[in-house]
């Protein structure tokens, strides 16, 4: 059996960025194109208006409109790794708060495979499986149950699409903490410049890790993270045709588009103060599976975390 120990980190810029990507390369380009007249201001709230799906069977009780704090479930989809064109699983999976009234969000990530209860489907499995089940409104209700919380929207983006935003903003850069290779790709330790398809194998990596999946996850941070760097930069900009393919071809969220132009005006200084957790379990297997079990004490005190960000 292991025990992770617990790493708490305050305005960590990779996991800040997760949050910017997923909910935030879209947003930017909205906001950036009020500034101008014409075809780049369409196409833009065009894409705003393609990645907007709302779920079936779930109501949203918040009211972002009026600066009410919210939640959210990021996941990141294995549909399109390797060209699969199945529903997928949710490979990698953060639930955030976002709260104005502190001018902070709290981000926690959940390993992949957690231990819990699929709502809707009468099983105990991985956390990974519910979207696989029951799409966004399985990852939501079971998520919802397992963390005591309400979860008022979604974000996710596929593996393809990933890829798509790498090779959109020209490539990343990344530092590197140890050689290893994966998927036929050498990555030596230090700075390198990776395409598309580099980085989704840099991120895929887990058991040449010393900190398997949480290290993982620290890669696909980093990534996420040099993804928003370029993205925001003038060259990222003027690729803006480019993110914005690869965004409505590779991501939903039930956000509307009026709710993104919101969080970018009224909200953008709870991103200033981002307080980073890491959900940790113990490695165990179960009927020859291998699970991350949550220790009561370790899962109150996330939810007690969360709660504190929410409306009472």
């Amino acid at each position: 059996m292991e025990t992770r120990k617990r790493q708490n980190k305050k305005k960590s810029g990779p996991l800040k960025k997760t949050l910017f990507v997923l909910l935030g390369i879209l947003v930017v380009l909205l906001v950036g194109a009020t500034a101008f007249l014409g075809k780049t201001y369409f196409d833009v709230k065009n894409t705003a208006n393609k990645v907007s799906q709302p779920v079936k069977g779930r109501v949203d009780t918040t009211n972002i409109k009026d600066g009410e704090p919210f939640s959210v479930l990021l996941l990141g989809l294995d549909t399109g790794e390797f060209g699969r064109t199945d529903v997928g699983r949710s490979d990698t999976i953060l639930v955030a708060t976002v709260n104005p009234k502190e001018n902070k969000t709290t981000l926690v990530s959940v390993p992949r495979d957690t231990r819990m209860e699929m709502v809707g489907q009468g099983t105990v499995e991985k956390a990974a499986h519910a979207y696989a089940y029951g799409q966004e409104k399985m990852a939501l209700d079971s998520m919802e149950k397992f963390l005591d919380i309400p979860l008022d929207h979604y974000v996710w983006i596929n593996m393809e699409g990933f890829e798509a935003l790498v090779d959109a903003v020209d490539g990343v850069e990344v530092n590197n903490k140890f050689e290893f290779e994966q998927d036929g790709h050498k990555f030596p330790k230090g700075k390198n410049k990776l395409n598309g398809e580099q980085a989704l194998a840099y991120t895929r990596m887990r058991y040449e890790d010393p900190n398997g999946d949480y290290g993982r996850q620290a890669r696909q941070q980093e990534v996420i993270g040099a993804i928003a760097d370029r993205a925001l930069t003038f060259n990222g900009v003027t690729r803006y045709k480019q993110i914005l393919k690869a965004i409505e071809e590779n991501m939903k969220t039930d956000l509307e588009p009026d709710e993104m132009f919101k969080i970018a005006k009224d909200y953008r200084n709870c991103f200033t103060t981002i307080d980073n957790e890491t959900l940790h379990g113990n490695g165990e297997m179960i009927d020859g599976l291998s699970y991350q079990v949550i220790p009561d004490e370790e899962l109150v005190r996330i939810q007690t975390l969360l709660k504190q960000q929410l409306p009472k």
